[in-house]
């Protein structure tokens, strides 16, 4: 079985909230925060799976259709090939925020379903996420946690919080090595 590391997308890969950006509805609204590309690409270069798990209730809202999802998923994409960095796959879900789906996060089935698809060990692998739904689903699929980006002083019990994926990396690192010993 593999390890991955499973990533929010908003507020983790990208700026959301912020001066610049409010949200990311269009490619030109999508801003990689600094250090994401080198970081993914350390995590690459480990030999974790690196996935992104997203709720997009934009869609469902109807704030954007999901072509337009792709085409921002087809920049980040590029956007983290510039550094050497690659993701292996992408999960997210469309539906409205209170529509009770299975998808969306804090609901743990896009960790499930992407593990199940590459064998990937859940619970020697880990989320990573900015809120706590993020955090739920990392808990509920049995993996690690890692808070990052913070919008509140709660750490929803995660197992490690951090100011931001740069941060996080040699967190993440250990857990590599312990599970390769």
């Amino acid at each position: 079985m593999r390890q991955a590391v499973f990533l929010d997308r908003d507020g983790v890969i990208n700026e959301v909230l912020t001066k610049r950006v409010k949200f990311v509805n269009t490619p030109v609204d999508f801003l990689l925060l600094d250090g994401v590309g080198e970081s993914i690409r350390v995590l690459n270069e480990a030999g974790f799976l690196v996935f992104i798990v997203t709720n997009q209730g934009g869609v469902g809202l109807g704030y954007m259709k999901e072509v337009m999802l792709q085409k921002i998923h087809k920049k980040m994409i590029e956007d983290l090939a510039t550094f050497g960095a690659s993701v292996d796959d992408i999960a997210y879900c469309p539906h409205k925020p209170d529509e009770g789906c299975p998808c969306r996060k804090p609901e743990a089935q896009m960790l499930v379903e992407l593990a199940q698809k590459h064998q990937v060990d859940l619970h020697s692998s880990v989320m990573v996420g900015d809120r706590k739904p993020d955090i739920q689903a990392g808990q509920s699929a049995g993996s690690k946690t890692v808070l990052v980006n913070r919008r509140s002083k709660d750490t929803y019990d995660a197992d490690a919080v951090f100011d931001n994926l740069q941060a996080a990396l040699p967190w993440i690192l250990q857990m590599k090595k312990s599970t390769s010993q």
